[in-house]
């Protein structure tokens, strides 16, 4: 007899490879592009195809789920372009949706400035700050203290100083006035700026003793010396230790054990790694820099941050498979490529950490692939970091996503769970009907009839190899939060789990 469920959707899309694929429905589309993309070029799309596909993806959603993404990408994927790009968007298309969500999606400088960004660039139908996006950066700017925009206002292309200069906002009082006047490079009133910045200035006048509790980007080009740099160290933010250990060590700032002590334990503070929002694979990055000048209880106390990083990883109950895909094309870089900035981080390296991160706390076996499975042992007892490493040193090969199944199909496999971390793009096991992956999948579940699978898709993406249904769910990302989704589902029958859990969100 004709297996309805598997043939009720025959492909009819194609990805990137031209092999026949499933369409993702609008809404998760735009989700998918809104938790991975940066608006930069990946493996298969230009920057400006990413934007036309966004463009399109918006104009076929409704508003209220475009708002919906936005506050869910920022809050939980902790990205960027794209949630700025939304909350752009809908100053026109959907204004008193914008005015709702600004401050919880634009909340921090650098949001801010994306936001003006996207907004001077005209690509959602504005060039300039108008009426009542200027009503919202002056809001927006008023709700900060002078202390948080000074110490925010590192970066360009706009600089926080542009964005003062488009808004207008009308300073409340001599303090304000004069801190909007030194950002902004015109004449100032040097006794009303804040303590902070006089602070500021002054040591850059006179370069000597203890440096002012400021970025250190605002410092370090004032050449400071070996005590300074121990200084600087002591109040740097945890996101700048995390990315400065190697500098701090080459200026000499941890040849003080108190130095030393401080930084680990602000390292491993969970308070700070959570309000930080690093993303696992920056920490996994972290701690393989590191070079042998610094002091490896800082190296361990990375390690430590980790574990907060990964505290959403779900235990499942019964056998889980975890298949990282190590293909080719898994080589690209997780947030695509960007002149003078790319980042280190390849989506293979993304894959070995979802898949040793949930080998830790589960009765799991790991399976990489490419065009076939690879035969790599991974060991549950080594540590996170070094069975990352691992499967990240394979790579190469085409794009089997079917492999793996079909691996534990002749095998005879049981299990209640299967994961699969890919970019999504199958070809070797084109066939016209079904996916290759569709196919492998129900033959699984005639043996395994509770089990569920999960595509985790590392780039932006308009199709999948499986179809969204009670026991399959597609989710794109790379942070923490794709954990927290998985356990949901593995614990629960809810089809189409990801959007369902967008559209939850309260405006």
């Amino acid at each position: 007899m004709m297996n309805k469920e598997l043939f009720a959707a025959v492909p009819r899309a194609f990805n990137s490879e031209g092999a026949p694929a499933y369409a993702f429905t609008a809404e998760h589309a735009l989700a998918q592009y809104a938790s991975t993309g940066c608006f930069t070029q990946t493996f298969y799309a230009s920057a400006e195809m990413q934007l036309a596909t966004v463009m399109a993806l918006v104009s076929a959603v409704d508003p209220v789920m475009v708002a919906k993404t936005a506050l869910w990408t920022r809050r939980e994927s902790h990205m960027k372009d794209l949630p700025a790009f939304l909350v752009a968007y809908l100053t026109v298309a959907a204004p008193e949706l914008a005015e709702k969500i600004f401050d919880r999606v634009i909340d921090d400088t650098k949001m801010l400035r994306n936001f003006v960004q996207v907004v001077r660039s005209g690509v959602v139908a504005r060039r300039s700050l108008a009426s009542m996006p200027k009503r919202l950066v002056k809001s927006w700017l008023a709700s900060r203290t002078p202390e948080q925009l000074f110490k925010g206002s590192v970066g360009a292309e706009p600089s926080l100083g542009d964005v003062i200069k488009m808004a207008h906002p009308r300073p409340e009082n001599a303090e304000r006035s004069a801190l909007y006047a030194y950002l902004t490079g015109r004449a100032y009133d040097a006794s009303a700026l804040p303590a902070l910045v006089k602070a500021y200035l002054a040591w850059v006048a006179a370069p000597k003793g203890p440096p002012p509790a400021v970025s250190m980007q605002l410092l370090t080009a004032m050449n400071p010396s070996d005590a300074q740099w121990k200084e600087i160290a002591r109040n740097a933010s945890w996101t700048e230790l995390r990315m400065n250990l190697n500098t701090f060590a080459r200026h000499g700032a941890f040849s003080s054990r108190t130095v030393v002590d401080k930084v680990a334990k602000k390292l491993r503070d969970k308070v700070a790694i959570r309000r930080s929002r690093v993303l696992p694979y920056q920490l996994m990055m972290a701690w393989k820099a590191v070079d042998g000048a610094v002091p490896g209880v800082l190296k361990d106390a990375l390690e430590d941050a980790m574990d907060v990083a990964l505290e959403n990883v779900p235990t499942i109950e019964g056998r889980v498979y975890l298949c990282p895909d190590v293909s080719g094309s898994m080589s690209q870089p997780v947030t695509g490529h960007r002149k003078g900035a790319t980042s280190a981080v390849r989506c293979i390296d993304v894959a070995g950490l979802v898949a040793a991160a949930m080998m830790r706390v589960n009765d799991a076996v790991v399976i990489p692939f490419e065009q076939d499975v690879v035969d790599v042992k991974i060991s549950k007892n080594a540590s996170v970091m070094s069975n990352a490493r691992k499967l990240a040193s394979i790579g190469g090969g085409g794009t089997n996503c079917s492999a793996p199944l079909a691996k534990l199909n002749r095998e005879d496999a049981r299990g209640e769970l299967v994961v699969l971390i890919s970019d999504n793009e199958s070809w070797v096991d084109a066939r016209p009907n079904a996916t290759g992956l569709m196919v492998e999948w129900e033959a699984f579940r005639r043996r395994n009839p509770r089990a569920k699978l999960v595509c985790i898709d590392l780039v932006p993406n308009r199709t999948t190899q499986a179809l969204d249904r009670t026991d399959v769910m597609n989710v794109g990302g790379f942070s923490d939060a794709v954990f927290e989704l998985l356990g949901e589902f593995a614990s629960a029958r809810s089809p189409d789990h990801w959007v369902r859990t967008i559209r939850r969100e309260v405006i």
